[in-house]
């Protein structure tokens, strides 16, 4: 075993790679999703705690109690300390001795100028862990401010998707990783090195060969009729809007068009007549006639274009409803009954609360009911379902209705893949796109 430790499960060799490298020193841990970051993370401090300096982890509030679940399995050595819930709580939490100091990026913000000094900045920290360190990737956020502002040995930054849209989203999260080290003065070449010596990235198609595959199909359910007037009535309408905007059109002007017009996708606003949903409830029954599960997932959560109303449709099949309104606790007792009762063949999910640090492998169909702007998020959605554990292929299906903006965001994700192949796996810096107005105005046809 390595390091002269015992491990709850046998370790992949890339994985004690990963610990040894996570011991060394500072490390963007950018490892596909499903790869088991956490574990190697959790490997590493159980290295460190022979130093007896305690490390402190940081994550979406959705996930601490999941990573104390991890401590106490793989690690059940080291002493946690969980930091949620109100001021007095937090603050017996700090003073609370312990190996690792688990909270959230909310409450490390309302904790950051606490004097006490058991308060997470009075203390010099043996590493400071940011889980789905994408969210340092804006630089003048208080949560990357806050987390910058830490006293540590070492920064370690866990994410699967380090650059969603734009360079500066790679450039901050350096900076938390290797403070002081980016100079803007050679931003290509300074970028490039400083990226190959702090990332560590391995695909999943490079170290787990035995993963069964996954494949993706785009379905055009089409419109109904009386959606496909309603689009294009709406359509219409936005775009003589834009123009007469001219030079004062803005994005939140494109935006708002875009919301209106990929909801009559997913659904008619008056009625609820949905193409998308009479296709889904056919595929939904196929799934768990043949004993599988499924998740679907939705940027939208509230009726009648969201997981609500597909939840309710999808009702014959016991569906789970995973938001990000749930508390901690009520997430947990829906993963646990969506893995372990047969009776529960769909959990619908909304992108953003469900597609982040989950392991839902007992699902092996995943459906995107409407389409991200990214890539990478629409990935590390999808792969909720496709990582360790997982035994059989994955079927992915993503809708877009044609001639509609849902095919053009569909153009938008696939150049934003290329740029993350070529500057995330090649570290190349030649072109990132940005999403900005002419992204929009495209994405509407104006």
């Amino acid at each position: 075993m390595p390091f002269g430790l015992r491990w709850r499960h046998p370790l992949f060799a890339y994985q004690q790679n990963g610990i040894a490298r996570l011991v060394q020193g500072s490390t963007l841990l950018a490892d596909d999703m499903g790869l088991g970051k956490t574990i190697q993370a959790i490997g590493a401090l159980r290295v460190l705690a022979e130093q007896g300096v305690p490390a402190l982890l940081v994550a979406p509030a959705g996930l601490v109690l999941q990573w104390r679940a991890q401590v106490r399995d793989w690690a059940p050595e080291l002493r946690p300390s969980t930091v949620l819930g109100a001021a007095d709580e937090r603050l017996r939490a700090w003073r609370r001795g312990a190996d690792v100091y688990l909270t959230s990026y909310d409450s490390l913000r309302a904790d950051i100028l606490l004097v006490d000094p058991a308060g997470p900045r009075q203390r010099e920290w043996a590493v400071v862990i940011a889980d789905e360190a994408q969210r340092l990737k804006n630089a003048d956020t208080e949560t990357a401010i806050a987390m910058k502002r830490l006293h540590t040995r070492r920064a370690w930054a866990l994410t699967g998707t380090p650059l969603e849209n734009r360079a500066d989203d790679l450039v901050s999260i350096l900076d938390f990783v290797a403070p002081g080290r980016f100079d803007r003065r050679q931003m290509m070449v300074g970028f490039r090195r400083l990226l190959a010596e702090m990332q560590l990235r391995r695909r999943r198609t490079e170290v787990l060969t035995e993963l069964p595959p996954k494949t993706v199909f785009t379905i055009d359910p089409g419109l109904t009729p009386t959606q496909r007037a309603a689009y294009d009535i709406a359509e219409q309408d936005g775009i003589v809007w834009l123009r007469e905007l001219g030079a004062r059109v803005r994005v939140t002007h494109v935006l708002e068009l875009l919301l209106r017009l990929k909801q009559i996708c997913n659904a008619m606003p008056e009625t609820g007549q949905s193409a998308k949903l009479d296709d889904l409830e056919r595929r939904i029954g196929s799934v768990a006639a043949a004993g599988g599960k499924a998740l679907v997932f939705s940027q939208f959560v509230a009726e009648p274009f969201g997981v609500r109303t597909i939840a309710q449709r999808l009702r014959r099949f016991a569906p789970l409803l995973l938001t990000g309104g749930q508390d901690s606790a009520t997430r947990g007792a829906v993963l646990s009954r969506f893995a372990d009762d047969p009776r529960h063949a769909v959990l619908v999910l909304s992108l953003r609360a469900g597609g982040v640090g989950l392991n839902l492998t007992a699902a092996s169909v995943v459906f995107h009911f409407d389409r991200w702007w990214t890539a990478a998020v629409e990935t590390q959605a999808e792969d909720r379902a496709h990582r360790i554990g997982q035994t059989r292929p994955v079927q992915v299906f993503a809708y877009v209705c044609g001639d509609t903006v849902e095919e053009r965001i569909a153009q938008t994700i696939a150049r934003k893949q290329k740029l993350f192949d070529m500057f995330v796996d090649g570290i190349e810096t030649d072109s990132l796109a940005r999403l900005e107005l002419s992204d929009l105005l495209a994405a509407v046809g104006a």
